[in-house]
């Protein structure tokens, strides 16, 4: 009996392929959703399962995620987490400049320059501080010495 040659690649049957391109399309919805949650703020849920002297680095990781501050003392690692929210009852400040940017009321290049630096600036909404949780890791920089949450 002769063997038969076998295909290095065979075709898709038309679910599978269909169940690949529904992966494939609703993965970045859901890490986009994933991200959205995660900023929402601080989970105390989490932080209550930090334990000074026993949780592990890799645990506040997988926890928290990266942090936005990180400071090495002597003592240790520092770990620093924010979460910012709009900031509410905020007046908007009048423009002092209100002119066009436009070649007629540009009197140099470095004027042109300046104006065209600062309109381009994103400005969003103003935020403040939501909740912040300061991590102390111990001088082997794996254990957990100390952590401090607030909620403001």
């Amino acid at each position: 009996m002769k063997p038969q040659p076998v295909a290095s690649h065979e075709k898709l049957s038309p679910g599978r392929g269909l169940a690949l391109a529904l992966v494939v399309l609703a993965l970045p919805l859901l890490l986009g959703g994933w991200s959205i949650t995660r900023n929402k703020g601080i989970n105390p849920s989490y932080v209550e399962r930090i334990e000074d002297g026993k949780t592990k680095r890799s645990e506040i990781l997988t926890l928290f995620g990266d942090p936005q501050e990180t400071e090495r003392t002597p003592e240790g690692m520092i770990y620093v987490y924010k979460t910012f929210r709009p900031k509410e009852n905020v007046k908007k400040k009048p423009k002092d400049d209100q002119r066009p940017i436009g070649l007629s009321s540009v009197d140099s290049p470095q004027e042109l320059e300046e104006r065209l630096k600062h309109s381009h600036k994103q400005e969003g909404p103003p935020q403040e501080l939501g909740s912040m949780l300061t991590i102390h890791f111990k001088s082997d920089g794996e254990t957990v010495m100390s952590h401090d949450f607030k909620q403001y």
